[in-house]
C-alpha cells in the first residue's frame, strides 16, 4: 500500500513522541542515580580558602584583576567593615549622571559618545563624535545574505539565543576573524557594536513569523538616525516614534552600556578573551551569561513579579503588597524561588545609580497614564521590601537595582517583553568589547580558577565486578 505524505509525516510524530516518551523515562531514572551516586553536600567541606560564586565571605567580589574602564561604587570599607554609601557608576572616570544631565542640557543623544568613551578611553570633540556617528553608521549594514540566510532561515522563540548564533555567523563573514591586534579587535567591536540593533530587530521580526503568526516588518534603519532612533524605527511597525521616547531609551542605553569588570557577562568576556580566542566567540560569551534569569534576565523576571503581584495587591494597598513580599520570601508567592527581583546588588546599598536615573525618567512619562499604578506597585516593593528584610535578620542594607523599573520603561515604549534583555544586550556590547580590548592589551595569563575536589580516591572496579 501506498502512504501518503500526511500518513507518513503523522507515523514519523508518533514514532517520534515514543521514542519521547522512551528517553525521558530513561533520564527520569538516569537523574535519580546521579542523585543517589553523587550527594552534593558542599558545605561539608567549606573553608575560609574556597570562595564560591567568586565571592568573598561577606559577600565581597574577590579582586583578580583592575581596569580603567568602569567603577561600581556602592560601599566603603571601614576597619574591616563595609559602610553602605550612595551608589556611584563612572564610565572611565566620568560620572554617568554627569554624562546624562549633559545630553538632556543640550537636547542631544549620548550613547554613541559613551561607546566612544568607552572604546578610546577619553571623550570626543564634536568633530571626533560626528565623524564616528557617520562610522556607525555605515558599520551597521550587515553583509550580504547575512539576514536571510543567518535569520531568517534559523528563527529563535528566544531573541537573546538568536542574538548569539547571529555574532558566531558573522565571524564567517570577517575576512580576518582570528587576529588579535587591537586594529582588528577595534574595527570587530564597532562593528558588533552598531550591528546588534539590527540583529535583534531581524530576529524579533522573524520570531514574530515563525512563533507567534503575526506579521513581520523589516525596516532599514537610517544613517543619520541615532542608535536609539534607529532601534525604535526598525521595531515599530509603522517606524514612527517621537522624540521624548527616543531620548528615554537613549538614557537606557547609556545606563546599560558597562558595569565594570566583575558582571557576570562581562567577567565571561574577559575569560574567553583571556585564552586568546577571537571576538566573536568572547561577544557570544557574554550574550549567553546575559540571557541568564540571575543576570539580565532578571528584568523580564520583575515584570512577571509585577503581574503576579496585581493580583495580590488589587486595591495596591501598601498593607497588600507587604503581604505579597513575605509570601514571596516564603516561597509561597511569585515564583517560589524566595527572591524579590529588582531588589539588592553585589555591590550597591544605599542605591543604585541607574535605577534613580530611570525611576525619574519613568515617572516623569508615567503618571497620569494606565501605567501608573503598575510604577506605584514598584515603588511600593522598593519602599517595604527593606524593612521586611531587616526583620528577618537580614543586616545588610538593600536598595532597588536597575531592574526594577527597566522593564516598566521599555512597557512604556511599547516594547514587547521578549526584546527587554536583548536591548540590555544591544547596550553592553560597548562594555563587553571595550573590556575585551583592555584584557587582550594588558593582561597576559589565562583565567584560570582551582576548584577544591569533593572525591577521595577510588578503587576501579573492571565492569563485571560492579552492581
Amino acid at each position: 500500500m501506498q502512504i501518503g505524505v500526511e500518513d507518513d509525516l503523522n507515523s514519523l510524530t508518533n514514532e517520534d513522541a515514543i521514542l519521547k516518551d522512551y528517553i525521558d523515562r530513561d533520564i527520569t531514572s538516569l537523574c535519580q542515580q546521579y542523585r543517589n551516586k553523587n550527594p552534593l553536600n558542599f558545605n561539608a567541606i567549606q573553608g575560609d580558602n574556597i570562595k564560591r560564586g567568586l565571592r568573598n565571605a561577606d559577600g565581597t567580589g574577590v579582586v583578580v584583576g583592575v581596569t580603567s574602564v568602569c567603577n561600581v561604587h556602592g560601599y566603603v570599607m571601614d576597619e574591616g567593615e563595609r559602610s553602605p554609601v550612595e551608589g556611584q557608576l563612572t564610565y572611565r572616570g566620568y560620572d554617568v549622571s554627569d554624562i546624562i544631565a549633559s545630553c538632556i542640557a543640550e537636547n542631544r543623544y549620548g550613547f554613541e559618545e559613551v561607546v566612544w568613551l568607552l572604546l578610546c578611553g577619553f571623550l570626543p570633540t564634536r568633530d571626533q563624535l560626528e565623524e564616528f556617528n557617520r562610522l556607525l553608521a555605515k558599520a551597521r549594514r550587515l553583509p550580504e545574505n547575512f539576514v536571510e540566510d543567518m535569520i531568517f532561515k534559523a528563527p529563535s522563540p528566544n531573541i537573546m539565543n538568536k542574538l548569539e548564533r547571529a555574532v558566531l555567523a558573522l565571524y564567517s563573514f570577517d575576512c580576518d576573524p582570528d587576529n588579535c591586534s587591537l586594529e582588528n579587535v577595534m574595527r570587530q567591536s564597532i562593528e558588533l557594536i552598531a550591528r546588534m540593533p539590527m540583529i535583534m530587530a531581524n530576529a524579533y521580526q522573524v520570531k514574530r513569523r515563525a512563533y507567534d503568526g503575526k506579521s513581520m516588518y523589516i525596516h532599514l534603519p537610517k544613517e543619520e538616525y541615532s542608535t536609539a532612533q534607529n532601534i525604535l524605527r526598525t521595531m515599530r511597525p509603522d517606524k514612527s516614534f517621537t522624540e521624548e521616547e527616543a531620548h528615554l531609551l537613549d538614557i537606557c542605553l547609556i545606563l546599560h552600556a558597562e558595569h565594570g569588570g566583575g558582571n557576570n557577562s562581562t567577567f565571561a568576556t574577559r575569560v574567553l578573551s583571556s585564552s586568546g580566542t577571537d571576538t566573536y566567540s568572547a561577544i557570544a560569551a557574554g550574550i549567553g551569561a546575559l540571557k541568564g534569569p540571575r543576570h539580565g534576565g532578571a528584568n523580564k523576571k520583575v515584570m512577571e513579579q509585577l503581574a503576579a503581584l496585581k493580583e495580590a495587591a488589587p486595591l495596591g494597598l501598601d498593607s497588600e503588597v507587604e503581604t505579597y513580599i513575605r509570601k514571596a520570601l516564603e516561597r509561597e508567592a511569585g515564583d517560589g524561588s524566595g527572591l524579590i527581583y529588582g531588589m539588592g546588588h553585589a555591590v550597591y546599598t544605599k542605591s543604585d545609580p541607574r535605577a534613580v536615573i530611570l525611576k525619574r525618567a519613568a515617572k516623569k512619562m508615567v503618571m497620569g497614564t494606565a501605567l501608573e499604578p503598575d510604577f506605584l506597585l514598584l515603588d511600593a516593593i522598593e519602599r517595604l521590601t527593606p524593612a521586611i528584610m531587616a526583620e528577618r535578620g537580614n543586616p545588610k542594607p538593600i536598595c532597588a537595582n536597575v531592574d526594577l523599573y527597566s522593564g516598566l520603561v521599555y512597557e512604556m515604549l511599547g516594547f514587547p517583553e521578549e526584546v527587554n534583555t536583548p536591548l540590555f544586550a544591544v547596550a553592553r556590547t560597548a562594555g563587553w568589547c571595550a573590556h575585551r580590548m583592555e584584557e587582550i592589551a594588558t593582561c597576559n595569563r589565562i583565567i584560570r580558577p582551582a576548584y577544591r575536589p569533593f572525591r577521595t580516591q577510588r578503587e576501579y572496579l573492571p565492569l563485571d565486578r560492579r552492581s
